[in-house]
C-alpha cells in the first residue's frame, strides 16, 4: 500500500515537565501526518460538493509506545494506507526519533461520510476517483 513521509518537531507545548511528549499528543501527530499525506494526494479530511458535505471522521484510533519523544525532537512518521475498505480506511503511523530509532506505531479507521442538507451524517462507499488518488 502506498507510504508517505513527513516531519514534526515535539514542541515544549507538547511536552510534560520532563521534556516528554505527552502520549496524546501522538494523536495530534498522526492527524496532521495524515493530512499531509492527503493534502500531497490533492485531496482533504473534510470537502464540500454541491451533494453535500464530506468528510473522513474516525471510528477508531489507537498508539503503542516504544520510547519517549523528547522536547525539540524531529519526528518522522511514516504514513502507511495500510487498508483500503469498501467505506472505510486505516492508517499506520510509524514515528522515529531524529536518531532514527522507533518510538511509536499508531493506527487510525475512518469512515467516508457525506453529511446531508438536514445534517445527517451517512456511510457512503468510497468512490473509485478517490480510490485511485489515495493508492496513488
Amino acid at each position: 500500500m502506498p507510504t508517505f513521509t513527513t516531519s514534526r518537531r515535539v514542541e515544549f507545548g507538547d511536552t510534560d515537565m520532563a521534556g516528554i511528549m505527552h502520549f496524546a499528543n501522538f494523536f495530534k501527530f498522526m492527524e496532521a501526518a495524515e493530512t499531509d499525506f492527503l493534502i500531497a494526494r490533492g485531496l482533504s479530511v473534510s470537502w464540500n460538493q454541491p451533494d453535500g458535505r464530506f468528510g473522513l471522521p474516525r471510528v477508531a484510533v489507537a498508539c503503542d509506545y516504544l520510547k519517549p519523544a523528547r522536547f525539540a525532537e524531529v519526528l518522522t512518521i511514516q504514513v502507511t494506507l495500510e487498508k483500503l475498505g469498501r467505506k472505510s480506511l486505516t492508517y499506520r503511523f510509524d514515528f522515529a526519533n531524529s536518531a532514527g530509532e522507533p518510538i511509536a506505531c499508531g493506527h487510525i479507521t475512518a469512515v467516508l461520510c457525506r453529511t446531508t442538507d438536514n445534517h445527517q451524517i451517512e456511510s457512503i462507499e468510497i468512490p473509485a476517483d478517490l480510490r485511485d488518488k489515495l493508492q496513488a
